[in-house]
Formats: structure tokens, sequence, C-alpha cells
């Protein structure tokens, strides 16, 4: 039984809540959300407006005192998380029109600009970068570009007929590129961590089935090339809680990853599987003999 102080994070109770359109904040949110709202990268974040309205739905809230409770050590140097090309992006994106955009290439070559329509921001937690996902009007083809490769980028005004055409088949294109599908079966008898395997799988793209005779939880996750890494961690994070039942390439990393591991306390993984086809191989000629 789950305890009632994590009926909040409930995948049930959020996904019906999620369907009337009602989201759950707790104090210790909001908070943390004052405390944030102080924080010099806030403004760099956030519109004006969108920090005035946060601070006034927080106002009767007290901030967190985090200098007396945390103590930061040496750590590796992290790249900065906002990127000052987020808020003219995000801009255009809810203006609904098209972008002029200008890119260099890894090596440093600069490219000419071209004329686009953006579909959404992504964020790689591997490569702890943010990328654009755009179509390219003029090659009609879907793009894939780091922010930090953007030279400039310029909105390019456009009727609302038009960017809903070019916008309906950029999210066609887009969906069908450099996309992967898997399946990832939850152990039944770790059913009562789901909460935690589902929150392990929360930045991606998934769907959630539930099967009621044999009382199994199957996620279906859709991400990216650059996302397959960042799921194998999480695979290998949650251990013997989950195995992959559709998705190829999931399946060999993880025969890899079981295969080294075992190498590492001195286990022969093919004279292993040698042993078992003999047995194999023995156990059936004995039936036959004995029929």
């Amino acid at each position: 039984m789950m305890h009632p102080f994590e009926k909040i994070f409930s995948y049930q109770l959020s996904a019906r809540l999620e369907d009337t359109g009602v989201y759950t904040l707790t104090s210790q949110e909001r908070s943390w959300l004052k405390t944030m709202l102080d924080h010099p990268a806030a403004a760099d974040a956030l519109e004006p407006h969108t920090i005035a309205k946060l601070r006034e739905c927080t106002l009767d809230d007290e901030a967190q005192d985090l200098a007396s409770d945390l103590l930061q050590k040496a750590g590796s140097q992290e790249t900065q998380v906002f990127h000052p090309l987020l808020a003219p992006i995000r801009r255009i994106l809810r203006h609904h029109q098209g972008i002029t955009i200008q890119c260099r290439t890894k090596k440093g070559k600069l490219n000419e600009p071209q004329p686009g329509i953006p579909h959404k921001l992504e964020y790689s937690m591997v490569k702890r970068e943010w990328y654009l996902h755009w179509y390219n009007t003029a090659t009609r083809a879907p793009m894939h570009t780091r922010l930090c490769h953007i030279v400039s980028l310029e909105e390019n005004r456009m009727p609302r007929e038009r960017y809903e055409e070019l916008a309906a088949r950029a999210a066609k294109r887009l969906s069908e590129w450099r996309r992967h599908e898997a399946t990832i079966e939850i152990i039944r008898i770790y059913n009562a961590e789901l909460t935690r395997i589902l929150h392990a799988f929360s930045c991606f793209d998934k769907r959630v089935e539930f099967n009621e005779e044999e009382r199994t939880y199957r996620i279906h996750l859709t991400f990216t090339d650059s996302e397959g890494q960042f799921v194998l961690t999480k695979l290998r994070f949650l251990g013997k809680r989950v195995r992959v039942v559709q998705g190829d390439y999931l399946k060999w990393r993880m025969r890899e990853t079981a295969r080294k591991a075992l190498a590492l306390y001195g286990v022969d993984t093919s004279r292993e599987n040698e042993r078992s086809a003999e047995e194999t191989e023995a156990d059936s000629s004995t039936v036959q003999t004995s029929s």
C-alpha cells in the first residue's frame, strides 16, 4: 500500500488530474519556486511579467534558507543552463511565425541564412545543451541544431494559413526523423515502485500500459539518437526492476553491459554459453534414448 503522503506523486492520480487540467502544487514547491525566483539566472530564464506573476502567487510563502542547510563542494565545471536565444525562440513559437536562421558547423564554417519553421526546444540531459528542432522550408529537411551553433536568428512573419500548412508538414517530418521506440516492462514484484520508475523516465515521451490479467506495467518510450545513452543509464540504474521487451538496440547494449560486468569478476560468458549448449544437447539426447 502506498504511503498517504506519497499520493500526490501517484501515477494514477496525476494522470487523472492531467486529464481534467488540474495541477497540484505543494507548499514546499511554492517555497522552492520563490527561492529560485531570487536567483540571478531567473532574469535570463523568464520574462519580467512572468517573474512578477509568479512572485505574486508565492507572496504568502517563505523562501528557503539554503545557505545554512547546504554545503557545495568542488565539482566539475558546468555549462550555462539558460541560453540567450531561449527567450526569442520561445516568443517566436508563441507568435506562430517562421524564422531566418544562420548556423555554424562543428568545424567553424558559416552557412548561408536559411528560412524555416521552429518546432520545439529540447534540452539534452546527456550533453547538457539546448537544441532547436526546426524544419528547413528551402531544402524540406528536418533539422536538429545546437543553440551554441546558431549565429543569428530572426523572426520571419508569414500569413497564418501558410504557417499552419508548413507547421503540420514540419511536425510530421520531425516526428519521423531519428526517433526510436522501445517498450520497457516493469517486473511484477516491483509494481510498488512504479512512481520511482516513472520518475526515472520523466524527461522522455512515454505512454504507460497496464495489463490487468498479468498485473504488469509496460512503458512505451520514444527518444532520439542523442537520448539513447541517457535511456541506457536509467535502465542500468533501475537494474532488475525492469527489462526491455521491445527495442533491439537497447537489448544488445544491456547484454553488453551484463557481459562486461561478468568479465570483471572473471566469468567467461562465451564458455558459459558453450556449456549451456552442451547441457541442452545432452538433455535432448537423453530424452531420445529413454523414449
